[in-house]
């Protein structure tokens, strides 16, 4: 959970098609979160500001607009919602990968399904008599 005095939210209007209460109410949601000046621990710090997002901004702030819903509190939650995913998503270590190699019986298969499906083909050829 990010504490709520590290999240500063602001009201906007939405774009696109809507009526009138587009034009009249900002029911759209603009989140900032400033990644040095939080709580997060360090190296989930340092993989937030090393995210290649453009969410991200280059001072190190993240930035989400929020305009899915007709509600401003709507907005507000999946705006939140969506900043918690994205930390989630970093604070996880990613294994490193091993290369692999197919084994010989792998090979082998592959192998005898290449000619069989050659010898497939030849019988489909015309017949010289």
């Amino acid at each position: 959970m990010i504490p709520e005095n590290e999240i500063r939210i602001s009201a906007i209007r939405a774009q696109g098609a809507g009526g009138q209460n587009v034009n009249k109410v900002a029911s759209a949601v603009s989140l900032f979160f400033d990644i040095s000046a939080s709580s997060l621990r360090d190296e989930i710090k340092e993989r937030l500001l090393n995210l290649n997002d453009r969410r991200v901004t280059t001072d190190g702030v993240v930035v989400i607009k929020a305009q899915s819903y007709r509600s401003f509190e709507k907005n507000r939650a999946d705006a939140i919602l969506r900043l918690e995913e994205m930390i989630s998503k970093v604070s996880k270590v990613q294994k490193k990968r091993r290369p692999t190699k197919p084994s010989r019986g792998a090979r082998t298969r592959r192998l005898d399904s290449k000619t069989k499906h050659g010898q497939n083909k030849t019988l489909r050829a015309k017949v010289d008599y």
